[in-house]
Order: structure tokens, then sequence, then C-alpha cells
């Protein structure tokens, strides 16, 4: 059973579940399989700092609110930072912390395995063919990144 850590608690990350025998690895996959955040991260890592509209362009399907949320939550977990130059109007830019270059390994081990797997399910025939040629023609055509939520499946982090 997941439950919310009460608000006395000595828990120090944002929505770090407790569980029977508490683990670290429970805080971190709950920060990166939350929905968007690792197409979010994806973009930040490929392209460098870059300001919440163009963000929000590449990032494919999602709502300024969600976005918000989510670059909020990746900022208190320390993944991205938030440089906020008062101009008129306001730009915001966010980029990845050194935190995240210390996740850069296993983002890459983990892209190289889904990649692999991928191919071998092409090659199965459980994708079809098209999907594994399509999706990197569309990123290049739209600039934005793939997105999980759509019915093409990619290994892109």
């Amino acid at each position: 059973m997941v439950r919310k850590p009460a608000a006395d608690s000595n828990r120090t990350g944002p929505d770090c579940a407790e569980t029977a025998i508490p683990c670290a690895i429970n805080c971190l996959l709950g920060t990166l399989t939350k929905p968007w955040i690792m197409q979010i991260l994806w973009v930040l890592g490929n392209d460098g700092p870059t300001r919440f509209g163009a963000l929000r362009r590449k990032v494919d399907g999602i709502s300024a609110r969600v976005l918000t949320e989510r670059l909020k939550h990746l900022e208190e977990r320390g993944f991205v930072y938030r440089k906020y130059e008062a101009t008129i109007p306001p730009a915001v830019t966010y980029g990845l912390t050194n935190r995240m270059a210390e996740m850069e390994p296993v983002l890459k081990q983990m892209t190289d395995l889904g990649q692999k797997w991928f191919e071998e399910d092409v090659r199965a025939g459980r994708i079809p063919d098209r999907e594994i040629l399509e999706w990197p023609a569309r990123r290049r055509q739209s600039g934005k990144a793939p997105s999980l939520n759509s019915t093409s499946n990619n290994s892109g982090r």
C-alpha cells in the first residue's frame, strides 16, 4: 500500500511515497514516470536551456498548465533549474542541473536498450516497420519531441 507522507514526516523530497519497505528508487521512479517528464527531460537534454514557450512547442500535446506543474516538480527535485529574467515580457529559461548530468549514463543505457528492444520488436513483427521510419521524420519536420502518448512507439529519451 502506498501512502503520502504525513506533513510532519522527515522525508526530504516531495511526493516520496512511503511503502512497507522504504526505497529511494520509489522516489526517483515516482518522478521519472510521471506523464510528460521524460519528454521534457529529453528536450532539455538535447536542446540545452530552453525558454518556456519553446519548450511547450517542442513537447507535442502538453498544456501550459501541465508543463508548469511538471517543471515546478522537476525544479523541486533538483533536476532542472529555472532562470528568470525581469524583462518585458519576462524571460523564463529552464535547463538541466548537475544532478541530471549524473543521470546521463543511466539514460544512455536505457536509450540503447530501448533501441535494441524496439528493433527486435520490429524484426519480430510486433511493431510495423513504418513506425520506426515515421517518427524521426516527423521530429525533423515539426521540431517537436516524440510523444509517448501517440500511437507511435519510440525509444528516444
